[in-house]
């Protein structure tokens, strides 16, 4: 009888270890993240009356997560430099859920005047009496080699990435630190955690954001990979305005729609660090978290191709997979 049953374990293990396999292989989340969305509570049951405060919600994820959260019945601050998208994305939030006109505070920031900080935040809790939630969704990428990109362009990352998104949260956690609570979600990058050519000044704006929980705040990191949006129309290159080159097909990428749904499923789980991503780049996550040396190595071989491509004129993700022009 035991027999039996060492054989019959014997045999589950490896069927376990190869659905695990076979669910990884298609998954587009860390496991952490990919297990609350099977079995945690959803945003729908959590979100309902927060105040959640979104930057960057002109576009992209942070417009998605307008929309997610309005449907969950958040009451929102829209914040980004253009008003006039803000008013669209707003308009549409009301289109498509039960919220007020009250209930959505448009409010323009620029992550670049600092000075303004303090200012918006009083406004936003003249205007709801407290906040929940704050989303650090602002910034801007980068395409262009690190020996030809000018001190410029890498002071203008980090003024913008980290000490705009460092200066807007410390007005918001000295308001949560008083109330006693509250959640501070900033969306980093795959690149945060790994250096990626092409990108090493967006690289080390991102990891610098790396943060930790404070007793009664919640703190969450977010590192997207490539994730389809309007971001890579307005990528720093070498040189502060040089216009970025075209960004080609962007279709191999993440919906920006997926991409929002994840990170309220781990907000609501309270998962500190959140991996979202399609294949192959979840992997190297992975890979360069457990066995670096192998991860550097793949990162190597994948960035010398992306260098050449991009030099070709092809895209800098999709050309990871795409062989190089020949004259």
């Amino acid at each position: 009888m035991d027999c039996c049953v060492v054989t019959a374990l014997w045999c589950l293990i490896p069927l376990y270890l190869l659905i695990r396999l076979a669910l990884f292989i298609f998954s587009d989340a860390d496991f952490t993240l990919l297990w609350a969305s099977l079995f945690g509570h959803a945003p729908e049951n959590k979100l309902k009356g927060q105040v959640v405060w979104v930057t960057g919600a002109s576009s992209g994820i942070g417009e998605e997560l307008a929309y997610q959260l309005a449907k969950c019945g958040s009451r929102l601050i829209l914040s980004a430099r253009r008003e006039d998208e803000l008013s669209r994305v707003k308009n549409h939030c009301l289109e498509c859920s039960d919220l007020q006109t009250d209930d959505i505070l448009v409010l323009p920031l620029d992550l670049l005047e600092r000075s303004s900080h303090e200012e918006k935040a009083k406004a936003v809790i003249q205007h709801f009496g407290h906040i929940d939630v704050l989303i650090n969704n602002g910034g801007r990428s980068q395409r262009s080699l690190a020996t030809e990109t000018s001190i410029d362009v890498c002071e203008a990352l980090m003024e913008l990435n980290f000490l705009g998104t460092v200066s807007i949260t410390k007005q918001v956690l000295a308001h949560m630190m008083q109330q006693g609570r509250g959640s501070i979600v900033t969306v980093s990058s795959v690149t945060g955690i790994m250096g990626v050519p092409l990108a090493s000044s967006y690289a080390a704006s991102k990891h610098a954001l790396q943060l930790s929980d404070r007793p009664n705040i919640f703190i969450s990191m977010v590192c997207p990979g490539p994730v389809k949006s309007q971001i890579v129309q307005h990528v720093f290159t070498e040189e502060l305005n040089k216009p970025p080159p075209n960004p080609g097909d962007q279709d191999y990428k993440m919906p920006a729609s997926r991409c929002a749904r994840l990170m309220l499923i781990g907000m609501v789980n309270g998962v500190n660090e959140m991996w979202i991503s399609r294949q192959p780049f979840l992997l190297l996550c992975y890979l360069w978290q457990y066995t670096p040396t192998f991860g550097w190595f793949i990162m190597n071989t994948l960035g010398m191709r992306r260098i050449q491509n991009f030099k070709a004129g092809l895209d800098a993700d999709s050309s990871y997979f795409t062989k190089p022009k020949t004259s």
